[in-house]
């Protein structure tokens, strides 16, 4: 159960993008099995596996590198035997998530009025995702669903995608360059993310953290409940327990 004093001593708020802000994981599970359904070299149809266990594991695995998603990629052709190259099946995954991101993705439930809330109560309020600039540009600029709820620019101060860090999380660069930047220490600021890695991030960065329950990372819920602060079933729980108005933020 969350805590009314979850918020007491904190000033910026820390946002994960896909499966913290936004409902995406399964968009992009979709937009997987499909890149897989076009390169495999078996021609085979229906589903390839976990396909969210696969890439979270990959991305993991390649979090170091210049390009973790270009190398994802590369091992999507590789495991799948395809002649493409990882640069050719990473314009594909794009080209066919794009209607997905510009249509399809929305706020998860709550979560708009939520940040219209927090922004209301006087918090300076993040992004920190390892979402491409790309997208967050479709969903700053062409994404009616988000756009006519709570405009991104309008309601976060920072955001920071994946190019912005050298190291994907759960390194906690991302998280210490938003602190650095707004000067503020690890205890005036409050992460919310849906993901394992996200929470191990945060938790690197010395910061606290409420794990927003989503769907598509059940198979690591012990492990997000175990690393988390607090844990969250969405963001109506949040709102209830949300303070008025602070002064001297």
């Amino acid at each position: 159960m969350l805590e009314k004093g979850l918020f007491d001593g904190k000033k910026v708020m820390i946002f994960d993008m896909d499966g913290t802000l936004i409902d995406s994981v399964g968009i992009w599970n979709a937009v997987d099995e499909e890149v897989i359904r076009q390169i495999r070299a078996d021609g085979a149809e229906g589903p390839a596996g976990d396909i969210q266990k696969q890439r979270d594991e990959a991305l993991r695995r390649f979090s170091r590198e210049e390009n973790p998603y270009m190398a994802y990629c590369a091992f999507l052709g590789k495991k799948y035997g395809s002649s493409l190259s990882g640069e050719e099946i990473h314009t594909l995954r794009y080209d066919i998530a794009r209607d997905y991101l510009q249509n399809k993705v929305d706020y998860k439930e709550g979560a708009d009025v939520f940040i219209r809330r927090l922004k209301e109560a006087g918090y300076i309020l993040t992004i920190a995702t390892a979402t491409r600039k790309a997208n967050l540009t479709l969903y700053r600029t062409r994404n009616k669903n988000l756009m006519s709820r709570a405009a991104l620019d309008d309601y976060f101060s920072l955001i920071y995608a994946r190019e912005d860090a050298k190291e994907m999380k759960p390194s906690p660069e991302i998280y210490l360059r938003v602190m650095k930047e707004l000067g503020a220490a690890p205890g005036e600021c409050l992460v919310f993310e849906d993901s394992l890695v996200g929470i191990e991030a945060a938790r690197n960065a010395g910061m606290d953290s409420v794990a927003i329950y989503d769907k598509y990372s059940d198979g690591e819920r012990e492990q997000i409940n175990a690393l988390s602060t607090w844990q969250a079933s969405g963001y109506p729980e949040l709102l209830a327990v949300l303070p008025p108005r602070k002064t001297g933020l």
